[in-house]
């Protein structure tokens, strides 16, 4: 037998098992690992996990299903097919509460949420952006226009930055106060200066397409989100193309995720990864990028790297339940946005009328990448977690029947988990979670 394997070790590298991250215990995050292995120098190697990071989704303002115009606390506030969201230094969400033409401010008061109302009169805005000194961006976007909300005391100035733009839909905007603009039905990039000049980063005026390439060569199609980190990077939510784009401050633009004109929901890197409709864009400080998923009714984040993951709702599964990780439901999300640590997302969930925060959930067990190995008829990997945090694991060979067949309780260390192997089976699959 090659590279000394048994014969039940070589038909597991035979066949090629996939890793891939999950959650399937509504309202309890857990890891998830399918074994992937591959013949690599004459040994059996894991490839690399996905990881699965899982946030706890809870409404902060507006009432599922109830649209409507009312300011105040939490449930009480109305809104009407929200859009846009962005978030500040001190977390106060601002919505682009998009068919009552205003925008709102969603402000945290310890574990509730209260909604006011800075500005009306705009037309359809779907896109909303925040500087570090508070001014405010909109995309005005049935006006054609990108206004500018300047706060003064405890009023609002606004005015307008730039016209004649053709369906602008999102905006981004960057540390010195540039504004970036998709302008959806042109299939272009706009930047606009503090001054209010406008020119063209990316895409020809008018000419959807695929192409990457720089500036005019680039091609976009109908791009509905945008987003800038501190580099200038902007990141596109190319919607008709189902892709994420990236577009470096010298307007040279990659694909970053997905695949052009191919829809779906997969996680997995680069081109294997799926979108259905991505409307909304938000990037973290590590350049994360998280990604409103509309069709697919879920929120989906996009490392550097181009790894796709699934932070939550279920693919095609509509609703409004708070819970983590696929646990949650979504009804349509158009925006995103993201506090600069990764820890906060805030969701535009358009077709609920609300605003849905989502937490980081930092006490999940993770399996070590890298760590998983096959030693003496066992396999085996690490985990790590909270100390003195009690841990599961489960085994299933259809992900749909789950067998518990460890339980452990977390040190100060690695914890190692080692199941014995014997007998052949298709498929093997392993889950690690917090009861």
């Amino acid at each position: 037998m090659p590279c000394g394997l048994s014969k039940h070790e070589r038909i597991l590298c035979d066949r090629g098992w996939s890793a891939r991250a999950d959650n399937r215990i509504p309202g309890k995050p857990f890891f998830i690992v399918v074994l992937t292995l591959t013949l690599l120098n004459g040994t059996c190697q894991p490839l690399p996990e996905l990881d699965y990071t899982p946030y706890a989704f809870s409404t902060a303002a507006g009432l599922a299903g109830f649209p409507g115009t009312n300011s105040g606390p939490g449930s009480f506030a109305r809104f009407h097919n929200p859009a846009g969201v962005a978030v500040d230094v001190s977390n106060n969400v601002y919505v682009a509460d998009t068919f009552n033409g205003a925008i709102r401010k969603t402000t945290p008061a310890g574990t509730n949420w209260t909604v006011s109302t800075l500005a009306s009169g705009f037309n359809y805005p779907y896109g909303v952006a925040v500087d570090i000194s508070n001014n405010v961006y909109v995309a005005d976007t049935l006006n054609g226009a990108i206004r500018k909300m300047t706060p003064l005391g405890t009023n609002w100035t606004v005015s307008t930055l730039a016209s004649g733009f053709n369906y602008p839909n999102s905006v981004a905007v960057d540390t010195n106060g540039n504004v970036y603009v998709a302008d959806s039905y042109n299939s272009i990039i706009r930047k606009v200066t503090p001054l209010g000049g406008v020119t063209t980063l990316a895409g020809q005026l008018g000419s959807p397409g695929t192409n990457d390439g720089t500036g005019t060569a680039a091609r976009f199609n109908l791009p509905l989100g945008v987003a800038v980190d501190s580099a200038g990077n902007v990141y596109v939510a190319d919607t008709y193309n189902e892709t994420i784009r990236k577009v470096t401050a010298s307007g040279v633009v990659s694909t970053l995720a997905g695949m052009p004109g191919v829809s779906g929901g997969v996680d997995g890197t680069g081109s294997v990864a799926r979108f259905d409709f991505p409307s909304g864009v938000a990037v973290d400080s590590a350049t994360n990028v998280y990604v409103a998923d509309t069709d697919n009714d879920t929120i989906r984040r996009v490392t550097p790297a181009g790894v796709v993951t699934t932070l939550g709702g279920l693919l095609g599964n509509a609703g409004s339940t708070d819970a983590a990780g696929n646990g949650a439901r979504f009804n349509n999300p158009q925006g995103v946005a993201a506090s600069a640590d990764g820890i906060s997302i805030y969701v535009a969930d358009s077709g609920n009328c609300t605003i849905r925060s989502g937490v980081l959930v930092s006490s999940v067990p993770v399996i070590v990448p890298g760590s998983l190995a096959f030693s003496s008829n066992h396999f085996g990997f690490n985990l790590t977690g909270t100390a003195e945090q009690l841990v599961v694991v489960q085994t299933s060979t259809n992900l749909v029947n789950w067998l518990p067949i460890w339980t452990n309780t977390f040190g100060t260390g690695l914890l190692p988990f080692s199941d014995p192997q014997s007998g052949v089976s298709s498929e093997r699959f392993y889950r690690a979670f917090t009861p």
